[in-house]
């Protein structure tokens, strides 16, 4: 489900860069995103 709201969070910011929104909103917008996917990748247990 993470991974998900990750990938999601990351076409928000492609959406955000092209319509020259500021930039503190992107990067607190892609801080979310990489941590979103990060968590997600963690759940799935694969570095065990």
């Amino acid at each position: 489900m993470l991974i998900f709201v990750g990938l999601f969070l990351a076409g928000g910011i492609f959406s955000f860069a092209r319509q020259k929104m500021p930039k503190g909103l992107i990067v607190l917008l892609s801080i979310g995103a990489a941590m979103c996917l990060f968590a997600g990748v963690l759940r799935l247990e694969v570095w065990n």
